[in-house]
C-alpha cells in the first residue's frame, strides 16, 4: 500500500488551481511553510483540504491515526462506502509504490514513482478524524487501475480535478468518485 507520497507544489499554485475551479481556500491557521518534499512518510504533516466553517480549508495535519493495537491507519479501503463525513483532499505530485528486487538475496526493493500524465499535482481521496493523536488523515485506496496493476495490488484513489467539489461536498457519491484511474493517466519511472 502506498506508505510514501511526494509534494513539491507551492502554495500559491494550490491556491490559484483550486480558485480556477471555483473553490476558494480558507487558511484558518495561516498560510503554511509548504517546503517542496520528496518525501511524506506515514505520520508526516502535510496539507489536506477539507470544509470548515467558511467553506474549504487548507490545514497541515498529521498522515495516520493510531488504530487498534497501536498500529498507524494510514490506508483505508473505499469500497462499498459512502463516507459521509470526514472528508478530506490530500495534496501530492507523486506516489511511490515498492516492488521486491529481482535479485531474491537481496534485501533491497525497486522503487518506483507515479505522477499524473496531464497534471502537474493532483489531490486524493482522504478522511480526516479526530483521534489520540490529534487530528489525522488516511488515503483511500481502491483496486489498482492499468498502471499501477503491474507494481501492486491497490491503488491510492486519485480524483479529477473537476471531482473535487465534489469528494468535499459530503452527499457526494463516494462510489461514483472512488474508482482507478484508466490507462495512460499516469507515468511511472524507476527512482531506485
Amino acid at each position: 500500500m502506498c506508505n510514501e507520497i511526494r509534494r513539491n507544489v507551492a502554495l500559491g499554485n494550490i491556491r490559484d488551481d483550486f480558485s480556477q475551479i471555483r473553490i476558494p481556500l480558507h487558511f484558518p491557521e495561516g498560510l503554511p511553510n509548504l517546503a517542496p518534499l520528496d518525501s511524506v512518510r506515514i505520520t508526516d504533516p502535510t496539507p489536506i483540504v477539507r470544509m470548515g466553517e467558511e467553506g474549504a480549508e487548507l490545514v497541515v495535519r498529521r498522515w495516520s491515526w493510531p488504530g487498534p493495537g497501536g498500529k498507524p491507519v494510514y490506508n483505508f479501503r473505499s469500497e462499498g462506502r459512502e463516507f459521509n463525513s470526514g472528508r478530506c483532499l490530500i495534496i501530492a505530485d507523486g506516489f511511490y509504490e515498492f516492488t521486491a528486487h529481482s535479485d531474491p538475496k537481496s534485501r533491497r526493493k525497486h522503487k518506483w514513482l507515479f505522477t499524473k500524465a496531464d497534471e502537474p499535482w493532483f489531490c486524493i481521496a482522504g478522511l480526516w478524524r479526530s483521534s489520540p493523536a490529534g487530528e489525522a488523515f488516511t488515503m483511500l485506496t481502491t483496486s489498482p487501475g492499468p498502471d499501477v496493476a503491474p507494481y501492486h495490488s491497490r491503488q491510492i484513489a486519485v480524483l479529477h480535478r473537476g471531482d473535487w467539489g465534489r469528494w468535499l461536498d459530503p452527499a457526494g457519491p463516494a462510489q461514483e468518485l472512488l474508482s482507478p484511474l484508466p490507462a495512460g493517466s499516469l507515468r511511472v519511472e524507476q527512482v531506485a
